[in-house]
């Protein structure tokens, strides 16, 4: 994504520095992978945003509904308020890449456990192409959401 890329509304200039700062090492892996890079999606990171509210909002831990997200695939990262940057929350997820083998999914982790890997084979998911993230914060914790279109990790499909 490049600056001239950038959305023009007020709110997502003053966001959109943190996007890039999330999107970057995802496209870095999918690229490491053969697979496209990913295009920032308004309204997935809006979608992520609303959801990352409700999880600081509520100090709740859990994937959202599947039924309020059709058709999207979601990231979940949580940890000490201000301990992290975006670019290590999303790197917890790409370190699964170590466990990660080119198989038929679920058959996908050297653990044998396809959740084991499930964020990292999300972000290189061929068919996936659009995604769109949001931070949140509480007192104590920072939630990272990220939204991804169409969804991945499904079964019998090659991730990358």
């Amino acid at each position: 994504m490049t600056l001239a890329s950038a959305p023009a509304t007020g709110q997502s200039r003053m966001i959109f520095p943190v996007a890039v700062r999330l999107l970057v090492p995802q496209n870095l892996a999918r690229s490491r992978w053969g697979v496209g890079p990913l295009q920032w999606d308004a309204g997935l990171a809006a979608a992520a945003d609303g959801y990352a509210a409700e999880l600081a909002r509520t100090n709740r831990w859990g994937h959202s509904a599947r039924a309020t997200r059709p058709g999207q695939g979601e990231n979940l990262w949580m940890g000490s308020r201000g301990a992290f940057s975006p670019e290590q929350m999303v790197a917890s997820w790409l370190s699964e890449g170590g466990q990660y083998r080119r198989g038929v999914f679920p058959f996908v982790s050297r653990t044998g456990s396809w959740a084991d890997v499930g964020h990292f084979t999300q972000i290189i998911w061929r068919q996936t192409t659009k995604v769109g993230c949001a931070i949140r914060s509480n007192g104590a914790w920072d939630y990272l959401v990220c939204r991804y279109s169409p969804h991945g990790n499904v079964d019998g499909r090659v991730a990358a």
